[in-house]
């Protein structure tokens, strides 16, 4: 009944606008040499129109030359860009987005116009890239004569506005989505109507790596906040990650089929965005059909023109606003390319330095760069001293908050340059990060006594980490030192009191530098643990108890050490840290505990008595040295 009711509704339209309805040969007798055409995007791509472009030329082999095609991402059939068509097609992307377009812009083959995709509508708008003729995918003809764009609004909209020719491929399976995505039948040249498939993608399948990074960022996404995440196999790991979180908005560029299932889960609901509240808010779709089905007149999903959704200023409106993006490669000093190897052109700005420069003027923004710590099977470290020469900077020293491996997470705003080297070298791949501090000592980047453990004995203990509830009821996160940790550990210790540092140290100094903190923060795993009792401040982390054991093979027992800041002593994090290597240590075998107090230090004395060690003290000098066996 659907069907035939749009057969109907197509026919009177072609009695209404029978100019609009001739033959393909008619139509395209229109295109002159040297115009310039612009091709339909993404999973809008109109396949049959294209196609029946290539027939026409071969069919009319000159027809016309020179002409100049335009267009963001290329998916599905492309004919024209058949190295035997270069006499009557030159492509100019301004996105790289697959093998064939890539090779032919690196061979010279082909042009690629680098710009924030936010800026496009404007070059065509203001004449800067003029645009004569433009071949759009559309939804048949409504009773009001307006078309739906579908998935594809983006720069398709402005292009179909300011194009001298306006050829449509009608499509019946072109889902009607609501927003700004609608052209009316008078302001379009001709029509063609042809029902194919909507251009389906699917990404590649989620490895662990994108999982391990998924779990990650998952960490750092809060209940209410409104979410931009590109496309790919760790954008789904992401997203997949987010079942447990509530009230999450969108407004991105792109809608995947991930946030669908999110939005069909609940999860997103848009209740507590800042503007369009209750709208995921996108540019364009590419999913498979079960997606576009649902997009299909859902009230609850709005398409707006990239200029809107990608506006730096529009993006920074939304309260909460976090950008999740990847990159080729980034730099011990926090500068990304995602867009080059080197001088290679690799695929091009895109949206995400829009999205990442809006969140960071979002009120409570966050930017977060998710890449696997390697490329080329395990072969070449993504995470580099400095970008190779030639490449673009798709991301500044200032767009990027926190960077996320699948060895953890970096914290880089407000950190200088040996800290954020630091917090980078930590979450790269253990088998680069040797090379790094090397490198990273060369430049000056770092301290050039920096103190490095190579391979497994440094490799960070991810599976230690874990979540505690004190006796006085304080959430602390318990986790192991990292060697990027210098600069927390450094504000711990000055916190403390003059008592304090003479209660943990026995010892009348008051200094902690540099190499007296790389004894805390440079680990053998293997032969002591360093556990950090954290709490968030916003999103810095505040170090509010330290703990650790240092291994004596010769006994099989360890000498254990920790302490608290004054603020929160005696609300029982000491217990719980003490509690918590007891277990790792119980975990490796170990026999007991040894430690040496002083004599006036009750509190700690009395801490390790009621943990039920069976203990052995002497005094000497005003020191108990203890010896704890395990029960």
């Amino acid at each position: 009944m659907e069907s035939q009711k749009k057969n109907l509704k197509m026919e009177e339209m072609k009695r209404t606008y029978p100019d609009k309805f001739v033959s393909e040969n008619q139509i395209f007798n229109h295109i002159r040499r040297g115009n310039r055409i612009f091709v339909g995007t993404g999973c809008g791509r109109p396949q049959f129109l294209v196609q029946a472009l290539i027939q026409f030329i071969e069919s009319h082999p000159t027809a016309f030359f020179d002409t100049e095609v335009f267009h963001v991402w290329t998916l599905g059939l492309a004919p024209d860009t058949d190295e035997k068509f270069i006499q009557h097609f030159r492509h100019n992307s301004f996105f790289i987005a697959n093998d064939y377009m890539r090779t032919a812009v690196n061979q010279g083959w082909a042009d690629y116009t680098p710009i924030f995709l936010s800026q496009v509508p404007n070059l065509f708008t203001r004449g800067l890239v003029p645009i004569d003729v433009a071949l759009i995918q559309t939804s048949p003809p409504d009773d009001h004569g307006y078309m739906s764009l579908g998935v594809s609004v983006d720069i398709v909209k402005a292009a179909a506005e300011k194009a001298s020719l306006v050829i449509v491929q009608a499509n019946s399976n072109m889902p009607r989505v609501h927003g700004d995505g609608f052209i009316h039948i008078e302001a379009v040249d001709f029509i063609i109507p042809f029902d194919e498939p909507i251009l389906e993608f699917v990404s590649e399948a989620e490895s662990q790596i994108a999982q391990d990074i998924g779990k990650y960022v998952s960490r750092l996404i809060q209940d209410g906040e409104t979410i931009q995440v590109g496309y790919g196999s760790i954008p789904n790991a992401i997203l997949s990650n987010l079942l447990d979180k509530k009230h999450l908005g969108v407004h991105s560029e792109l809608l995947t089929d991930g946030m669908v299932e999110l939005m069909k889960r609940g999860v997103i609901d848009n209740s507590c965005k800042t503007i369009h509240r209750g709208k995921t808010v996108a540019a364009f779709c590419m999913g498979i059909k079960k997606t576009y089905e649902y997009i299909h007149d859902n009230p609850a999903i709005e398409f707006r023109t990239i200029d809107y959704t990608n506006n730096p200023l529009v993006i920074s409106q939304h309260r909460h606003m976090t950008a999740i993006n990847t990159a080729l490669e980034i730099d011990l000093t926090g500068q990304a390319t995602a867009e080059s190897i080197g001088k290679i052109f690799y695929s091009g700005i895109g949206g995400q330095a829009d999205f990442m420069r809006g969140a960071v003027w979002s009120p409570h923004g966050k930017t977060i760069l998710a890449i696997p710590s390697t490329a080329e099977t395990g072969t070449i470290s993504r995470i580099v001293p400095f970008l190779k020469e030639g490449a673009g900077v798709t991301l500044h020293r200032g767009d990027v908050h926190y960077v996320v491996t699948e060895y953890g997470i970096a914290y880089l705003q407000g950190k200088n340059i040996r800290e954020r080297s630091m917090e980078l070298i930590s979450i790269a791949h253990p088998k680069f990060r040797p090379w790094l501090i090397e490198e990273a000592k060369k430049q000056n980047l770092i301290f050039k006594d920096q103190a490095f453990i190579p391979g497994e004995r440094g490799k960070y203990p991810k599976d230690l980490e874990t979540h505690r509830t004190t006796q006085s009821g304080l959430e602390i996160f318990l986790r192991p030192v990292k060697i990027s940790d210098e600069s927390l550990l450094k504000e711990f210790f000055c916190s403390l009191s003059d008592n304090s540092l003479y209660r943990r140290f026995i010892s009348v100094r008051k200094d902690m530098p540099h190499e007296r903190l790389q004894k805390f923060v440079v680990i053998d795993y293997t032969q002591q643990v360093v556990i950090l009792a954290v709490m968030l401040r916003g999103e810095k982390e505040e170090v509010v108890g330290i703990g650790q054991y240092a291994m004596d093979e010769s006994t099989y027992t360890a000498e254990v050490g920790f302490a608290v800041k004054d603020h929160y002593q005696g609300k029982g994090i000491g217990s719980a840290l003490l509690s918590y290597l007891t277990l790792l240590a119980k975990k490796e075998g170990l026999l007991g505990f040894f430690a040496e107090i002083l004599v006036e230090n009750r509190v700690m004395l009395h801490l390790f008595e009621k943990m039920g060690f069976d203990i052995e003290k002497r005094r000497e000098e005003g020191v108990y040295e203890l010896k704890m066996a395990f029960r």
